[in-house]
């Protein structure tokens, strides 16, 4: 089975990265895959770091003829079997290309993110009509992609993201090792999150939060993981000026880091305060991790953490519930340790990505006619 991936993407993020992953699950179940991105994208570095096969295309946007007649000039020359696209924009190159070329090839798109615009006009009919399958990450995306697209019902598929849980295992990370990278003592509690710096992630009632937390702990460090997504530098610094107009000195800002299971390691406690999330990736490895978290009651964190059992939810965008939360977790390690081992099962029940990856390779096969 050959199959044609798509991530016309300049950002980097869950979206990108579960892209990557999806890639490397398929080929080692020997399925042949290949990557259509933007040249010089954070993507395409990192599939080409990793040794896949990558094609890229200089997209124009929705309208983008050249585009179009690079597609059918490959898809002629390249005997693909399924295209399966990860964001929403690749269809306006994709299913003209396909139109054009009158190419039978199956289309999947897998939905990301939510949208709050009404896809039901001539032009959005006649491009989902092309498509085969849209996947949902969630159950609001699958909500989401009911109320917006001209999808039925029967086309519209729940597919959770998956997490690799032999990577995102405690037993192979070196948690000693980075904790002394960053300077942690053996009894401070390092409290943190994860995940690029955009406009609504949260970090502001992150920081908000360990203003309070700090009042009444001193043995608390605050660890911020994670870099500015394409045209989103403005937001990282504007998170590290109220930082300092906090007087938090005992906040540490990460960056990118490309060895986030030694990273994840070296929490106590994670932190995912989103405001609005389709799923939550990192949240959902941080559990893998063995972390008690304290989420945002919003939107697809909802599907991955069960109240109380394995991680704590606040109130969305107020800090001073987040403190309250994280308390709990702060002083008692009993407690961090069973919510920990809870949150690990969970992972492994429902969000395995063997799993997860067996049914997208169903849902393949049940698109390619058989002989």
């Amino acid at each position: 089975m050959k199959i044609l991936f798509t991530c016309l993407s300049k950002s980097w993020g869950g979206m990108e990265m579960l892209t990557l992953t999806q890639i490397q699950q398929l080929l080692n179940r020997q399925l042949q895959v290949e990557l259509l991105c933007i040249p010089d994208s954070r993507i395409h570095i990192e599939a080409k770091e990793k040794g896949l096969k990558v094609h890229t295309l200089k997209s124009l946007g929705y309208f983008d003829p050249p585009g179009i007649s690079f597609l059918i000039s490959f898809l002629k020359e390249n005997n693909i079997e399924i295209i399966h696209s990860h964001a929403s924009k690749d269809l306006w190159t994709v299913v003209p290309a396909l139109k054009l070329s009158r190419n039978q090839i199956p289309l999947i798109l897998t939905k990301h993110v939510g949208s709050y615009v009404i896809k039901k006009d001539f032009m959005h009919r006649w491009i989902y009509k092309r498509v085969s399958f849209a996947l949902a990450i969630s159950e609001m995306i699958q909500k989401n992609l009911i109320e917006t697209t001209p999808l039925s019902n029967e086309k519209i598929l729940l597919i959770h993201n998956g997490v690799d849980i032999n990577k995102f295992n405690p037993e192979n990370a070196e948690r000693n090792k980075t904790r002394y990278e960053f300077s942690f003592n053996k009894d401070d509690i390092v409290i943190g999150m994860m995940g690029r710096f955009s406009p609504g992630k949260g970090h502001e009632e992150f920081l908000k939060a360990a203003k309070t937390l700090n009042k009444k702990n001193s043995n608390l460090k605050f660890l911020i993981v994670g870099e500015a997504s394409f045209g989103e530098e403005f937001y990282e610094k504007e998170i590290k000026v109220l930082s300092e107009k906090l007087e938090l000195k005992n906040v540490i800002f990460a960056g990118f880091r490309s060895d986030s299971v030694n990273v994840l390691s070296a929490m106590d406690i994670f932190i995912f305060p989103s405001h609005a999330e389709s799923f939550g990736l990192a949240l959902a490895e941080a559990m893998a991790m063995e972390l008690p978290s304290v989420s945002s009651n919003s939107n697809g964190i909802l599907d991955i953490t069960v109240d109380e059992q394995t991680g704590f939810l606040f109130e969305n965008k107020n800090p001073e519930s987040l403190a309250e939360k994280t308390v709990e977790l702060i002083t008692s390690d009993k407690l961090r340790k069973k919510i920990g081992k809870d949150a690990r099962k969970r992972i492994i029940e429902y969000f395995n990505i063997e799993d997860q990856t067996k049914k997208l390779i169903e849902i393949y096969s049940s698109l390619i006619p058989t002989n």
